[in-house]
């Protein structure tokens, strides 16, 4: 019995070729556009949600700050409006958390004279005001969408604002050169940074109702 060989049957070549680049295309990808398509679109779309909390974070008044703390949550906020704002509430609120207990922690740990300790007591009730506050803000959040918008986002606006003008308060208290230094310093500098981030969370807020 003769033997088969490709010689014989010039189709079995062109049958060879394609078997040969089948294999060598499910084994590289240089035969696959969409699988590379597939590892560069996160690369893309992340560097889009960037580039959108870069932008937005310029109708702020401390957009480094803004961005500096909100660029790590671009896969959550991505290009969207609600979730930035929602993302610069949550910043707030964790850093009025971390001062308000820092206040009271210096309100039981230190021998102060009377005007530092009614400064300091006093501080301890505007941040824990201002983290109620930003806790209603961001359950308001959840609940914006619907016919009572501009009702919602008012009242949203309104907390944010109570929030920022307690962490001002608190500050006021600390005017004056009858302070000790080492506690006025450590309190106006954390409240400072907390009042930047809850200004910056209000101007993105502000930003819903344009």
């Amino acid at each position: 019995m003769e033997s088969f060989t490709c010689s014989k049957f010039p189709s079995c070549y062109s049958l060879a070729i394609i078997i040969t680049l089948l294999y060598f295309c499910t084994t590289t990808t240089t035969c696959l556009p969409t699988r590379l398509l597939v590892q560069q679109s996160p690369v893309k779309s992340n560097s889009s949600s960037t580039e959108f909390i870069k932008t937005s974070c310029r109708v702020t008044l401390y957009p480094d700050l803004c961005y500096n703390t909100l660029s790590s949550y671009a896969s959550t906020i991505q290009t969207n409006p609600t979730e930035l704002a929602n993302a610069a509430l949550s910043v707030s609120l964790n850093e009025a958390k971390s001062t308000s207990a820092l206040v009271l922690k210096l309100s039981k740990g230190l021998e102060l004279r009377p005007r530092e300790a009614g400064a300091v007591k006093d501080c301890v009730e505007n941040t824990r005001d201002s983290v109620n506050e930003l806790q209603q803000s961001l359950q308001a959040m959840k609940d914006l969408k619907g016919p009572e918008f501009e009702f919602k986002i008012n009242d949203l606006q309104t907390w944010v604002s109570a929030a920022l003008t307690n962490e001002d308060t608190c500050m006021d208290n600390f005017e004056g050169n009858g302070m000790n230094g080492k506690v006025k310093d450590t309190i106006r500098g954390r409240i400072v940074r907390v009042s930047q981030l809850i200004s910056n969370a209000l101007a993105l807020i502000n930003q819903l109702n344009q």
